[in-house]
C-alpha cells in the first residue's frame, strides 16, 4: 500500500497581511497530481486543516475542492483535526463529502480505526484528533489526564489494544509536539511562544508508521515517526525548510520505504540586511525583486518610511525590521547631566538627539538646520 503524509494546510492564514488561498491552493494542485502519478492509495492530512476555529467561507472551497480532487485520484482521504481546527465545523464539512474521505474529530472515535486493505489484507488507520486535556478527560473518568503526554499516551494505549485484537498493519496519525522536535523558529506559533506539553517518542511504539502534525517543517523522530510539515512557508524562519510530503510504503509485513516529495514553493522567502541605500540600490540584491522580503535595515538610527521605499525596488518586502549592527560608545554622561552642561540651544537639542539615538548625536547637516530653526525663531521672538 502506498500512502502520502501530508499536515498543517492552514487553510486561511495570512502571510504578513497577505492571502495565502491562491498560492495554497496551486500547491495543493500539485499534491494532487503527485497523489495520481504515484499512484497512492491512501492520503493523510495530519491535522491543522484550516487557521482558524472560523474560517471565511472561502476557506471552505479551497478544501472540498482539494478533497475531492484528491479522491477523484481513487485515493482515500483520512483527516484528523488539529489544535487550529474547530472540530465541529471539520466534522460538519466531512457529511458533505463523498465516500473515501473521512474526517476524524471525535475523540469518542479513538480507538476505533479506518480500514483499507490491498493485496496483502487490511491496513488500518486510527486517526487521533488533536485532544485538549481538559476538553476530553471526562469521556474516560477513570484515567488522570492532564497533559497532552497523558492524553496522548492514553488514545494511544487505546489505538494498541484495538491493534492486537484486529491484527494486520497498522498507522497512526496525530497531532502534538513530540520528544525530539528542533525546535527552532519556523516552528508552530503556540511552540515558539513557549507553551510545550512534550510527548516521548515512546508513546507511539507499535504502528508501522505514525503520521504527526503540528511542527511546520519537515521532521524525522525515527524511521517510523515523522512529521510532514506545513505546504507552505508561513513565517520567514521556514524560509530554508523544504515543502512536501512523505510518500510512505507498506509491505506484507510492515513498512518499506519512505521518500520526501518536495511542493513547489510559489514565491521564496529571503532575508536582506545591509544600510537602507544598500537595500536599495547595491546590486547584490537584485535577485530579491520577486522574492517575499524581510528586510533588516542597519543604519544607526530609524530611517524615513522604509516600507514604502522598500517596495518601490522589492514589491514583494513584507516586513522591514531596524536591526543596527552597534552603537556609538557610551560616553557615561546621564541625559540630565548633558542637558547641565549644554552651553546653547543647540547642544541642548543635541544632547537630546544623542539620548534617544543611543548616543548618536546631530550630523553636520543636521546642526546646520537646527540652528537656523533657531535663529529664525529667536529673530520672531524679538521682533513681537
Amino acid at each position: 500500500m502506498r500512502i502520502l503524509h501530508t499536515s498543517d494546510w492552514h487553510i486561511g492564514r495570512s502571510f504578513h497581511g497577505h492571502a495565502t488561498l491562491d498560492a495554497l491552493r496551486g500547491v495543493l494542485d500539485a499534491l494532487v497530481e503527485q497523489v495520481r502519478e504515484r499512484e497512492v492509495d491512501v492520503v493523510i492530512v495530519a491535522g491543522d486543516v484550516f487557521d482558524s476555529a472560523a474560517p471565511a467561507a472561502a476557506c471552505y472551497g479551497v478544501l472540498s475542492d482539494s478533497l475531492r480532487a484528491l479522491s477523484d485520484t481513487g485515493a482515500a482521504v483520512i483527516v484528523t483535526s488539529g489544535n487550529h481546527d474547530s472540530a465541529a465545523r471539520l466534522g460538519f464539512q466531512s457529511a458533505l463529502l463523498r465516500d473515501g474521505i473521512h474526517v476524524v474529530t471525535d475523540p469518542r472515535s479513538v480507538g476505533t480505526p479506518i480500514t483499507v486493505a490491498d493485496a496483502h489484507g487490511p491496513v488500518h488507520f486510527y486517526g487521533i484528533p488533536f485532544l485538549e486535556p481538559a476538553l476530553v478527560r471526562h469521556l474516560w473518568p477513570d484515567t488522570e489526564l492532564r497533559s497532552q503526554r497523558e492524553t496522548i499516551e492514553h488514545a494511544m494505549g487505546l489505538v494498541r489494544s484495538d491493534a492486537a485484537e484486529r491484527g494486520g498493519r497498522t498507522i497512526a496519525i496525530a497531532h502534538c509536539f513530540a520528544a525530539g522536535v528542533d525546535a527552532t523558529p519556523g516552528v508552530e506559533r503556540e511552540i515558539r511562544q513557549g507553551s510545550l506539553d512534550v510527548v516521548p517518542l515512546a508513546a507511539f511504539d507499535g504502528p508501522d508508521y505514525v503520521a504527526l502534525g503540528h511542527i511546520h517543517g519537515r521532521q524525522q523522530l525515527s524511521p517510523r515517526v515523522r512529521y510532514a510539515g506545513a505546504p507552505l512557508h508561513y513565517s520567514f524562519g521556514e524560509a530554508d525548510k523544504p515543502r512536501g510530503s512523505w510518500l510512505v510504503d507498506l509491505d506484507a509485513s510492515g513498512l518499506a520505504t519512505v521518500e520526501w516529495l518536495d511542493l513547489p514553493v510559489p514565491r521564496r522567502l529571503v532575508t536582506l540586511r545591509g544600510s537602507l541605500d544598500e537595500l536599495l540600490g547595491d546590486e547584490r540584491f537584485a535577485d530579491a525583486a520577486d522574492a517575499w522580503v524581510c528586510a533588516q535595515y542597519t543604519d544607526a538610527t530609524p530611517q524615513t518610511d522604509p516600507m514604502r521605499r522598500l517596495q518601490a525596488r522589492f514589491p514583494f518586502c513584507a516586513t522591514v525590521m531596524h536591526t543596527p549592527e552597534g552603537t556609538l560608545a557610551d560616553d557615561g554622561l546621564t541625559y540630565a547631566h548633558r542637558v547641565r552642561r549644554a552651553r546653547s540651544d543647540v547642544e541642548l537639542v543635541d544632547a537630546f538627539l544623542t539620548h534617544v539615538r543611543e548616543g548618536e548625536g546631530a550630523s553636520a547637516a543636521e546642526t546646520e538646520v537646527i540652528r537656523d530653526v533657531i535663529d529664525e525663531r529667536t529673530l520672531a521672538e524679538a521682533s513681537a
